[in-house]
């Protein structure tokens, strides 16, 4: 590993190492940084890091010293490291291999050398007990000559996001070693929702971050295009340094006053129980604060960094985040930390929608009407990963929907909860080239229009429906589908399950997993396990196959047909079979109550999953039949004999089974009506005609 020749500058480095030298303590800080406080997690990587922050040159140097302790039953002789920012260090990297594959725009075939990133490490050093950090050549050993980058999941030689480091002697179990690591970075114009525009800059996964040791050895995937993280939990002890001028936010709390040498200033935050660390510069933000009260729930600090353009919308945040706090604590059980802050992004920064522990970025637009979800949706989801994700810790490179998944169901019960229907929103005069669906500028709100969440969810999901069995680790998702099935297909089948079993059972289910896991690192059998311990029900034909294949479901009303009951043909004599005369046959006479009618309706199973449904059937006199079926068949007769014509039937009439790809076939009229088809083409007319009026008079 070689230091590329444009470095960060010496006075700028000499400053660093003198501050580091004046702030590293010895052995022993993981404790002490939460002094009192008792452990919630295992706390078995934490971190104490230095880093400043050069804008100039958009260039990061870090020094860390990770403590790291071995939970499991087995020794390790090695160590293993994160460099996610290696993903963006060339287009050879597996990374933007992957992202070719999701056929996005963005700007990958337009790459300027200001864009591209790296992160090298100069120096890792095995300290010995009582050693201090920062010492100098001393009775640590220095490792980096011990250390390769490896591809564990690709084999792709010129991917340097994992770092091994072979150490000298094994780490037993239940032993702690100290790894003090020094780097210097680029910082990338954004990708991933990290990196700097302007002078904005977001900076997440942005340190050497330590992988998982788990009983089968290292969990340290490389940085793919469509997956995310996995670390272990522990204390955060961070110093950020940078130029005056910034507002900052990170995960955790501020520890007293920032602390200004010239036109330098240290700010120190400092966090437990977690198991990342991000943060935010800005020179435009303000910072706004508000309170979270429950008399069932422990209150909660909020912090807002919000752009000075957005601030009509801070309360939107605010009332949004509180939701998520409510619901889903009351829901699943409480928020533990005091406090959460929020970051509204800078506009085309690309650092919108992601979640760290304690906090998350939203993101809205210069205009956006009441009633349309924005900016509520991504409020409530990024608040919402405190639950999924930062508290419950599951493998996003491997099981992305346990947290992607149960968020997104849990997001959508809440927007639901919180802010009933949600209105149409649509958005004229989209700027040319950006190629983004509802990008335009000036947003126009239909309050006679609601649009379903859920439904909006099932479009999303049948762009994906079987192009990949959910089982399969996600880092192996094809990366253009990956969001389909972890975030829409999973938020479905969850929706389906509460359907099937009722709420009062669901809700349990889904707190004593997170109950049982917080600050844990489940896996899908986990989830599964409670699922049928909670419910007292065998569900493995349900998650055999919507988890562990990849079937599609599609229940439809094939035909409907009504006729009276007569008897044609032969009838039974004295002496055998009798024709039975046509004039005897009997016509159809409405007006006769004795007239019976024979129903039949064919529904079918069009897909390859199988799953009980409903049959409603409604007659022109407004009586129903009710029926049911186990759905395994690839069709069903239902027969009613009743003195009334079928009016409509309608498969799944509460639809339970929100996985349905196409709900259009779930209803049949006996008797379709002359109007639907000039309805059809009128309300296309007027919306055409509607689009026009409108953009006409933008110009007018």
């Amino acid at each position: 590993m070689t230091r590329p020749p444009r470095g960060i500058p010496f006075v700028l480095a000499g400053f660093l190492i003198a501050a580091c030298s004046l702030w590293f303590p010895g052995a022993g800080f993981a404790a002490s940084a939460v002094e009192g406080a008792p452990a919630l997690s295992p706390r078995n990587a934490s971190y104490r890091i230095q880093a400043t922050l050069n804008p100039a040159e958009k260039e990061l140097l870090g020094r860390e010293v990770i403590v790291w302790r071995n939970i499991q039953q087995e020794a390790t002789g090695e160590f293993w490291i994160h460099l996610y920012w290696n993903a963006w260090r060339n287009n050879h990297s597996t990374w933007m291999r992957e992202d070719r594959l999701r056929g996005r725009s963005d700007r990958k075939d337009d790459l300027k050398p200001a864009d591209w990133s790296y992160m090298e490490v100069d120096s890792i050093r095995l300290l010995t007990a009582g050693e201090e950090p920062d010492q100098g050549p001393g009775p640590g050993e220095e490792l980096l000559g011990a250390s390769r980058f490896v591809s564990p999941d690709d084999g792709n030689p010129e991917d340097r996001t994992v770092l091994v480091v072979s150490l000298p002697r094994e780490v037993q179990p239940g032993e702690t070693i100290r790894v003090e690591i020094t780097w210097h970075a680029r910082v990338p114009r954004t990708f991933a929702r990290t990196g700097y525009r302007g002078e904005y800059y977001f900076m997440a996964q942005w340190f050497p971050k330590v992988g998982v040791f788990e009983a089968e050895g290292w969990n340290c995937h490389q940085f793919h295009a469509a997956t995310e993280f996995f670390s272990d939990y522990g204390v955060y002890d961070v110093k950020l340094t940078l130029p005056a001028g910034f507002t900052v936010g990170a995960t955790g709390t501020e520890q007293g006053s920032p602390t200004r040498v010239g036109e330098m200033v240290t700010h120190h935050f400092r966090q437990a129980d977690v198991h990342d660390f991000a943060w935010v510069a800005s020179p435009t933000a303000q910072v706004l604060e508000a309170d979270f009260t429950s008399r069932e729930l422990p209150d909660v600090a909020m912090r807002l960094i919000l752009e000075p353009e957005h601030a009509a919308q801070a309360e939107r945040y605010f009332a949004a985040t509180r939701a998520a706090l409510h619901f889903y604590g009351t829901w699943y059980g409480p928020y533990p930390y005091d406090h959460i802050t929020i970051v509204d992004p800078a506009y085309g920064s690309g650092a919108g929608g992601m979640e760290y522990p304690t906090l998350f970025t939203g993101g809205t637009r210069l205009w956006n009407p009441v009633g349309g979800d924005s900016p509520e949706s991504v409020t409530v989801h990024e608040a919402g990963h405190q639950f999924w994700y930062a508290l419950v810790g599951n493998n996003e490179f491997e099981d992305a929907w346990l947290d992607e998944g149960l968020n997104t169901y849990s997001t959508l019960r809440t927007l639901d909860a919180a802010y009933g229907d949600r209105l149409l929103v649509r958005r004229y005069l989209q700027p040319p080239g950006s190629g983004r669906r509802q990008s335009g500028f000036f947003p126009m709100v239909f309050p006679g229009v609601k649009v379903d969440r859920w439904l909006d969810r099932v479009n999303r999901y049948r762009r994906s429906a079987t192009s990949d069995n959910p089982s399969t680790p996600t880092y192996l998702y094809h990366p253009g589908s990956a969001g389909d099935i972890t975030y829409s297909k999973t938020a479905l089948w969850l929706a389906t399950l509460e359907r099937t079993l009722g709420w009062e059972t669901m809700q349990p289910i889904m707190a004593t997993y997170f109950q049982r896991f917080r600050f844990g690192h489940p896996a899908p059998d986990d989830f599964m396990a409670v699922a049928r311990e909670v419910s007292g029900r065998d569900l493995d034909w349900f998650f055999d196959q919507v988890y562990r294949d990849d079937v599609s479901f599609d229940y439809a009303v094939d035909s409907v047909a009504s006729f009276p009951v007569t008897l044609e043909g032969y009838g039974e004599g004295e002496n055998g079979p009798v024709l039975i005369p046509e004039d005897d046959a009997g016509e159809e006479d409405p007006d006769d109550p004795s007239t019976v009618y024979r129903t039949e309706v064919v529904v079918r199973r069009l897909g390859g999953g199988v799953f009980p449904v409903d049959l409603l059937m409604v007659f022109e006199d407004d009586s129903t039949a009710h029926d049911s079926w186990d759905g395994a068949a690839r069709w069903k007769l239902f027969v009613e004999e009743r003195p009334a014509k079928l009016a409509y039937a309608v498969v799944d009439p509460e639809h339970k089974l929100m996985l349905d790809l196409n709900i259009t076939n779930n209803s049949l009229l006996r008797e379709p009506s002359d109007r639907l088809p000039a309805i059809k083409w009128s309300s296309k007319w007027m919306i055409w005609m509607q689009d026009l009026l409108w953009n006409f008079a933008f110009f007018s």
